[in-house]
């Protein structure tokens, strides 16, 4: 026997582990190359991706304009203060009356 086929074995034993090793590396990779993959590109077209979510919420519930905003405030506030008036008007009838006075004025 010489000296390189006695050197030989020991390689030709280890390669099938090796093998093993590399296909099991390479398994382990894969999925976490997709992911950073998705998430370069999910931050590269992160505004672009924001202003489509935005406009498609948009479209589905359109934003009030200021003047309802406005309107929508005022009748909340009336709505306030006729509940706060009902809830005085057993004890202090005249502060439920202002009250009603202020909801009334709009």
């Amino acid at each position: 026997m010489s000296l390189l086929a006695i050197a030989a074995i020991p390689v030709q034993a280890v390669l099938p582990a090796a093998e093993v090793f590399a296909g099991t590396a390479v398994n382990v990779a894969r999925p976490l190359l997709g992911l950073s993959a998705l998430v370069a590109f999910l931050m590269v077209f992160k505004p672009l991706l924001r202003g489509l979510l935005r406009a498609a919420v948009l479209t589905v519930a359109p934003r009030l304009s200021v003047e309802e905003r406005n309107a929508r405030s005022k009748v909340r506030g009336a709505l306030m203060l006729n509940r706060l008036a009902n809830a005085y008007d057993e004890f202090q009838p005249g502060q439920a009356a202002e009250l009603r006075a202020l909801a009334g004025r709009g």
